[in-house]
């Protein structure tokens, strides 16, 4: 808060799901963090690697760790939401204490608030794993991707009775939450509910995000209120994207590689998003540490200071001054990288998709979820619903 209220600009680490499950240690479908526990030296070294390209954060790998997802429709594991809960806050403490960076505990959407269940059962769920945060005294609360800004002010709500700062994230674009609550009204009411800091997080490109924190912004000054702003994107580009955001998509969440975007792009993001007001600069799925090294080069002078993996990497492509071949020493300059169109290489592909966009959401017999394994049967009429759509 002492960063944020001076102006300065404090920069979040990446995606850790989609990172640590390409690399083997985290399962598509379920998402959970059972890797800090199970595979601690994986998780630190992402973290590490985070640190070094130029975090000041180092968020506990927490998503999704609360009892009913760790348990949620089959998923079998051999540790307990404790156990991952404090694992995961030793191992951001012990990477944070090796740099200049904050640990921040994390909370998401739970699988009850889909499935109806009351804010009391809710809060409780957070209220678990609020507990371990206190235990291992993190620095600050993120109560993060939220689809529908109620499960998000009932998560803020019981993160601020620990007088930490809270920031909260909703994975939501200019559309607004899933039940049609505008930017500006859903960062209104997490201002209200206690929350410190508002933005979004997942679900959408960098620019898109920009674009929907800049209307939570203006939400908040037009109702006389005060806040700081942040935001943590997807890595890849959703011009295509519903309110859903990109699990509406058909690549996801196996073929979305295509969507990557550059670091030159990166750095774009992070100058867009500064100009925007916005200074806590991060991101989510995708974000890899050539990502975050790209926002900490990006925003070099205002921060004073270059990260580390910058001794690795020449400004806007200098190193290559250095390559063998000519043709290659030739890009060695901002301007052919920043006016770069880059090629897929997949002469049949479209540059657009369809989202599925079945809308469903909160109340939906089908967003019911259920502690048994899907069973055949359930899976059968999806099966069907999907092929029918394409």
């Amino acid at each position: 808060m002492e960063r944020l209220d001076a102006g300065e600009v404090v920069i979040g680490d990446g995606g850790f799901v989609f990172a640590l499950e390409k690399r083997g240690y985290v399962k598509a479908g379920p998402w959970t963090p059972e890797a800090a526990a199970e595979h601690p030296e994986a998780v630190r070294q992402l973290h590490r690697e985070f640190l070094r390209a130029g975090s000041n954060v180092m968020q506990t790998f927490t998503f999704y760790a609360s009892d009913d997802k760790l348990e949620n429709r089959g998923n079998k594991l051999t540790f307990t939401g404790q156990q991952i809960n404090e694992a995961a806050c030793d191992l951001a403490r012990e990477v944070a204490n090796e740099g200049d960076a904050l640990v921040a505990g994390g909370v998401s959407q739970t699988p009850s608030y889909l499935s109806c269940k009351s804010e009391d059962e809710v809060k409780k769920i957070f209220k678990k794993q609020l507990d371990v945060f206190i235990k291992k005294n993190v620095d600050f609360l993120i109560a993060e991707y939220f689809e529908h800004v109620e499960e998000a002010e009932w998560a803020v709500q019981v993160l601020k009775a620990t007088g930490k700062p809270v920031a909260a994230t909703l994975c939501i674009g200019p559309e607004g939450d899933m039940h049609g609550v505008t930017p500006g009204e859903c960062a209104v009411r997490l201002v209200k509910a206690g929350a410190d800091i508002v933005g979004v997080n997942c679900h959408f490109d960098p620019m898109t995000c920009v674009k929907t924190v800049s209307m939570m912004k203006a939400g908040v000054e037009k109702a006389g209120l005060k806040a700081h702003y942040m935001t943590q994107p997807l890595a890849y580009h959703t011009p295509d994207c519903s309110c859903q955001g990109f699990i509406d998509l058909p690549e996801f969440p196996f073929a979305l590689e295509p969507r990557i975007l550059t670091r030159w792009e990166m750095q774009q993001y992070a100058r867009e998003a500064y100009k925007a007001g916005i200074h806590y600069i991060g991101g989510c799925c995708g974000f890899e540490p050539y990502h975050i090294r790209a926002v900490a080069e990006e925003l070099a002078t205002e921060r004073g200071i270059l990260p580390e993996a910058s001794q690795k990497h020449g400004m806007w492509g200098s190193g290559l001054e250095m390559h063998t071949k000519p043709w290659v020493r030739a890009r060695a300059r901002r301007d052919y990288w920043e006016k770069l169109k880059p090629a897929s290489g997949r002469p049949l592909c479209p540059s657009m998709s369809s989202p599925d966009g079945w809308g469903v959401t909160k109340g939906h017999a089908e967003l019911m979820q259920q502690k048994e394994a899907t069973t055949a049967e359930q899976l059968r009429p999806l099966f069907e619903k999907a092929d029918a759509k394409h």
